[in-house]
């Protein structure tokens, strides 16, 4: 079966878009956000919805980004964990945005959570995905979705971002 375009960069632009405004309704504008986005594509994502706010509100958040390798719970319990959790502000006491690019069984979000517990104490942990696939193994779920899109178990979905990949898309392989 040939790739399915979902998404192209025009799409991702909007989805992103209604993320930050959503993000800025939600927490009454940008005071005392950070946005941490998991490497690789979550981090290129963060960026855009920083500079979204940047545009929006004039206002450049502290954006940083999140290694999880440390914290996955398939991995041994001699991975490094130290600066697992990269930004250039304390984000104790702020509300923090995690972001990244395809939500599935929420392993991922699970490890991601655990490395910000480990560097600080945030007030709040709101989570921003671009593509919602379903297949939850924990029950963790999106406060910003770009799209939901619903899956087969068998079917891979591919999120490319121009800053990685020199195009911008998501596909359904």
């Amino acid at each position: 079966m040939p790739a399915k375009i979902i998404m192209d960069n025009a799409q991702i632009k909007r989805a992103v878009t209604r993320m930050t405004h959503e993000i800025l309704e939600k927490h009454k504008g940008s005071e005392n956000i950070v946005l941490l986005g998991i490497k690789t594509r979550g981090e290129h994502l963060a960026k855009r919805i920083q500079e979204k706010i940047a545009e929006i509100e004039g206002i450049t958040l502290p954006t940083g980004t999140i290694d999880i390798s440390g914290f996955r719970d398939d991995r041994p319990e001699d991975v490094n964990t130290e600066n697992a959790v990269v930004v250039d502000t304390d984000f104790s006491d702020k509300s923090v945005v995690i972001v990244d690019d395809v939500l599935e069984t929420g392993r991922t979000i699970r490890a991601a959570i655990d490395a910000i517990l480990n560097t600080a104490r945030p007030t709040m942990i709101s989570l921003a995905i671009l593509v919602d696939r379903g297949h939850r193994e924990l029950p963790i779920r999106p406060d910003y979705i770009g799209k939901n899109i619903p899956t087969s178990k068998s079917e891979k979905v591919s999120v490319k971002v121009e800053e990685v990949d020199q195009e911008s898309s998501v596909t359904i392989l």
